[in-house]
């Protein structure tokens, strides 16, 4: 049974949802916010705030490591999150992210909503 696990499977492989969600944390990290489906947006911010509290930590060898496991598609995203967007939330608990819903898509009525820094 797969009760309360806390994951949504989004219809995908383990290896195809892997991917697809380091992609868009990739493009959350870079650009400031995402535009996808809300269950897609939820599974990246919880991603997305795991990154940032390993960040927090500084830019130590171990850090950058376990973020680099977690995130190893992009360098450049990796730098932007140790130099950038960490050093803002060293002082807050939690909660780097919010999610915005913006409604229904038009062609599949599916709820779609935007991911962002706070």
């Amino acid at each position: 049974m797969k009760h309360q696990s806390g994951k949504v499977k989004l219809n995908l492989k383990p290896a195809h949802k892997r991917s697809m969600i380091r992609n868009q944390t990739i493009h959350l990290i870079t650009y400031g916010h995402l535009v996808s489906t809300k269950a897609n947006v939820k599974e990246v911010q919880r991603y997305a705030e795991k990154l940032v509290t390993i960040a927090r930590e500084g830019n130590n060898f171990n850090a950058r490591r376990r973020a680099l496991s977690l995130l190893p598609y992009k360098e450049e995203a990796l730098v932007k999150l140790f130099k950038e967007i960490a050093p803002n939330y060293v002082s807050r608990p939690g909660g780097y992210t919010r999610v915005i819903s913006l409604g229904r898509r038009v062609s599949d009525t599916a709820l779609v909503a935007r991911l962002e820094w706070v």
